[in-house]
């Protein structure tokens, strides 16, 4: 097709193309109308296949992504990973390389929509800013000397089956990319993930074997040399680290042949781009000016930071005088690069030949340390650290389960309990600066630090807390990541939080003297703690953090285009002994975690309740919650079963817990203190409502150890009283008493007859109402009082406690017509009530005997035969009992009114005890049944039995006897 043709012909010319081709199956290879030029090789579809480890890694190009510079799609089984890179078209104009890495994780990668307002991805969110670190660290150190043009890489996972981490696929990935543009880079490089399980490492191991590895190393390099290191650990010894890192660059290095082997197929010739290099001139010009004073600032080691910035800057200016005076424009344009690089030169030369540095330590010489902490104490923990001039402020806020940082990540876990934030203000190196959002750069020193602390914190069931540590520089002059270590140790250790011990950090730096021509290193010399200004000048920034025991984080990044692995290997031992100088002084400050006792620390508490109890808790629609959360100042959560109360300290815990007692209780025991709110007052005595609306009897006997003549002179209707359960009455009530709970004056004994409080509260504890009936109680009082001197069962089941309204109370009182006696049964004090015949008749006290219904017992009482009670009694069996048939006493059932001695009927065992049955006698009548020292023990539950009533206990339980063992 000619391109200079009309208009009108070029379309008809091209439509006649296109009706051929859609004669025919279209491959873009082999179709293509021959007047247009060939589609690049890039864009072919060139696949590679290899197995590092145990997983095949398919290594391509595809169609995605045809316009960029270089594309490739990395696969490992169903997570797919593309990565591209662009290169700015015009000439570099700027002093440093202006390269960006953008790493994202969308939502459609695990078929998910957002769940965000707008439905889509926001800013971008701490794991992709820390992807992207681990893809720009290896790759930054290749690119050419002087090549000051703008690079960006994008990568995407574009699909993800949750086992494998993206973040090493995308690096790889990355490598690919850029040995298919035309940019020139010294790569390829590998990444790989070494993991250890049970001693064993694994390569590239799944996020589920990660989860139980001590070890999670990311390792980047050449052929060759070392690029870049990252690792958590779980207290590793330096010599385990070492053999994992040479397991590392052995699997690292097979990533290399099929990247070469695809740049071979589909890669695009390198482009020729303009360097920016300093002239030799210029560097020898600007050398001759500025080597001799720059010297003697780095020879004086009474300079400070900013002194000798200042110096070095007066220098810069003298040199530029000249310049401008000479008028070489070439020199001036180039000046501040040009004077760093003689800096750095003196510097480096120093170290080497003189091993001297600027500051007159030694090579191996750790600066002046400084710690404190608690130096804020109304916080939940703080310390103040400082080395040399680099000084962190760290504090701990303590937070409850629900507190946790919600992630939102394809791989990994869902919140996290422990963060570390760390914040570099301008004011910390005296300089001007904006605050906005988050940081590269932060965010990588604060993640490396909170990887350091995280193996030694307590595990989550042991210290189910959310931990939040504040790292705030306030003087920064190198390695202010390993700082906040430190800091953080300490501040965790002032908050109480049980560490299994200290962790502390140093960053070691590396000068090297190398071949200029083939990069092979000739010497060097280790560095530890460098400063801020042997970081810019050196090669390595190699930050390790650990305990006595091992290492647990360890970040290595560096500036030359790779360094040795067995220089790497020999850092590890300066770090170590300056990690324990380090902790030497933070356990002198601090050895152990402060107890909590005298802090306004947080508290937390976790207590189980059944569902029903909880959804009583929480109201409709959370109203009760919310109104627990006002009222107390705690926050409350639920989750299986359990609630979570968290307060600010330990006041608003005991509120929180008094108001959860209150509402849903909790199970109750003997001697133990209740604290409730007096709901009516009675002559004999007192109701109160606590834990969680239940009620018990507050008798007036137990209101104080002196004597009471009226209730209300003690107590008053919604007055809230701290309350000792002594027991349960004969009525189902529960018996409380006040005087319990009051120490006795000098000169008194105790008179709670019948109760001692425990020195310890009995393991026996109550179970809720309807777990076990009343007579089940009753004949397990009666087989103890029996068997009083016969072994103790060795297992009893709970008593229950049947808890009496006030009104079911008045209404069984005023059920009587004539006045009666009350009787109850607190041991040997007995009160009696006395009442008085209605106006105008006789006065007359009569005393009356309870029935057995009365008592709360479904059976009658050995007094029930009198004639003179038997009417009454008659009343109140036909009150519970309306409309109910007797049966024959001869066959399987009887009556409460019928059952004398001698009586002979047909029962059947309800219960099997320790020492007896529970019998069911019929028409709801229970009697008991006491095994012989020699006899019959083997019944079962429904068996029926020929059985013989022989007597009644005390409290009125008929008491039989088999008629096969008479």
């Amino acid at each position: 097709m000619d391109l200079h043709q009309p208009l009108q012909t070029r379309r008809s010319e091209h439509c006649s193309c296109l009706n051929k081709l859609s004669l025919m199956p279209v491959t873009w290879d082999i179709y293509l109308p021959t007047s247009l030029s060939p589609i690049p090789r890039v864009l072919r579809n060139v696949t590679d296949k290899f197995e590092p480890g145990s997983w095949v890694i398919s290594l391509g190009t595809t169609q995605i992504a045809r316009f960029a510079n270089g594309s490739v799609v990395l696969a490992m089984e169903e997570t797919k990973v593309l990565s591209t890179v662009a290169s700015a078209k015009g000439d570099g104009v700027l002093d440093f390389l202006p390269l960006t890495v953008d790493y994202q994780e969308k939502q459609f990668a695990q078929g998910v929509i957002p769940t965000t307002f707008m439905r889509r991805e926001g800013a971008p969110k701490e794991r992709e800013l820390l992807c992207g670190r681990i893809i720009d660290r290896p790759i930054r150190p290749l690119f050419p000397p002087g090549f000051y043009h703008e690079v960006q890489v994008t990568a995407y996972a574009l699909s993800s089956d949750g086992k494998q981490d993206p973040d090493v696929m995308a690096a790889n990935a990355t490598s690919a990319a850029l040995m298919l543009s035309d940019i020139p880079w010294g790569g390829p490089i590998g990444v790989i993930r070494i993991g250890r399980i049970d001693g064993q490492f694994l390569i590239n191991p799944s996020m589920a074997e990660l989860n139980l590895s001590d070890l999670n190393l990311v390792y980047a390099c050449t052929r060759e040399k070392t690029l870049m290191m990252d690792v958590q650990a779980r207290e590793i010894s330096e010599n385990d680290l070492k053999s994992a890192l040479r397991l590392a660059h052995l699997e690292a290095v097979k990533y290399l042949e099929p990247q070469l082997s695809l740049a071979a197929k589909a890669g695009k010739k390198k482009k020729e781009y303009k360097l920016s290099m300093i002239s030799n001139v210029t560097l020898e010009k600007v050398k001759a000016l500025a080597e001799a004073p720059i010297e003697a600032v780095f020879t004086d080691p009474s300079y400070g930071k900013f002194e000798r910035g200042e110096a070095l800057d007066k220098i810069t200016q003298d040199v530029k005088k000249v310049l401008a005076e000479e008028c070489d424009e070439e020199s001036l344009k180039v000046l501040p690069k040009a004077v760093d690089t003689v800096r750095k030169g003196v510097v480096r030369k120093r170290i080497i030949e003189k091993e001297l540095r600027v500051d007159g330590r030694h090579l191996d010489e750790v600066r002046p340390l400084y710690c404190e902490s608690g130096n804020l104490p109304i916080l939940h923990g703080s310390s103040l650290f400082s080395r040399g001039d680099t000084q962190v402020l760290c504090t701990v806020t303590l937070g409850a389960p629900g507190d946790a940082q919600r992630l939102d990540s394809l791989v990994g876990p869902s919140t996290k309990r422990f963060m570390l934030h760390y914040s570099f203000p301008p004011f910390s190196i005296n300089e001007v600066g904006k605050r906005g959002g988050l940081n590269r750069r932060e965010i990588g020193h604060g993640t490396l630090a909170e990887k350091a602390l995280l193996a030694v914190l307590p595990p989550e069931e042991d210290f189910p807390y959310t931990v939040r540590v504040n790292s705030e520089v306030m003087a920064s002059d190198g390695s202010t990541s390993m700082a906040t270590v430190c800091g953080g140790s300490m501040a965790l250790m002032d908050a109480g939080i049980p560490l299994r011990e200290h962790v502390a950090g140093v960053s070691v730096g590396l000068v090297t003297e190398a071949d200029p021509s083939t990069g092979v290193v000739k010497d060097y010399r280790i560095l530890t703690d460098i400063l801020g200004l042997e970081d810019h000048l050196g090669d390595m920034d190699f930050k390790i953090a650990g305990t006595r025991k091992g290492v647990t984080a360890i970040q290595l990044d560096i500036k030359p285009a790779g360094i040795p692995l067995e220089i790497i290997c020999e850092c590890l031992e300066p770090a170590l002994r300056g990690r324990l100088h380090i902790l030497d002084h933070m356990e002198r400050e601090i050895n152990s975690p402060r107890t909590q006792e005298d802090r306004n620390s947080p508290r937390l508490a976790n207590m189980k309740f059944s569902n029903d109890s909880l959804r009583r808790l929480i109201g409709p629609q959370g109203a009760t919650k919310r109104k627990f959360e006002q009222e107390t100042g705690a926050r409350i959560s639920v989750s299986d079963g359990t609630l979570t109360i968290h307060a600010k300290n330990h006041t608003i815990m005991d509120k929180a817990q008094d108001m959860v007692e209150f509402l849903i209780g909790r199970e109750i025991e003997v001697g133990g203190i209740y604290k409730g709110i007096v709901s009516s007052i009675k002559e004999y005595g007192a109701f109160v409502d606590f834990n969680g609306g239940q009620q018990g009897l507050l008798h007036i006997s137990e209101l104080s150890h002196d004597p009471v003549s009226r209730v209300s002179d003690v107590v008053s209707v919604g007055q809230k009283l701290s309350l000792m359960c002594i027991g349960q009455d004969v009525r189902g009530n529960i018996k409380l008493s006040l005087k319990a709970t009051s120490p006795l004056k000098e000169g008194k004994s105790s008179d709670i007859q019948g109760f001692s409080p425990p020195v310890k509260p009995p393991s026996n504890v109550w179970a809720s109402v309807g777990a076990l009936s009343n007579l089940d109680c009753e004949f397990e009082e009666s087989l103890a009082k029996e068997d009083e001197n016969q072994e103790t069962p060795t297992s009893l089941s709970p008593p229950s406690i049947l808890i009496r309204s006030v009104a079911e109370c008045e209404e069984e009182e005023g059920s009587s017509k004539m006045g009666e006696e009350l009787e109850v049964d607190t041991g040997s004090v007995t009160s009696r009530k006395e009442k008085v015949l209605e106006p105008g008749s006789k006065s007359k006290k009569i005393p009356h005997l309870k029935t057995a219904k009365e008592f709360g017992l479904p059976f009658a009482t050995s007094f029930s035969s009198h004639k003179k009670d038997s009417a009454s009694n008659s009343q109140a069996t036909g009150k519970s009992n309306k409309g109910a048939k007797e049966k024959d006493r001869d066959g399987m059932g009887t009556s409460a009114r019928s059952l004398k001695l001698g009586d002979k009927l047909v029962g059947k065992v309800h219960q099997i005890r320790a020492h007896g049955l529970v019998l069911d006698l019929g028409g709801g009548v229970h009697g008991m049944y006491k095994f012989k020292a020699i006899g019959r023990r083997d019944f079962e539950v429904g068996e029926a039995l020929q059985v013989e009533c022989s007597s009644f206990s005390t409290k009125g339980i008929p008491v039989m006897d088999l008629l096969e063992d008479a």
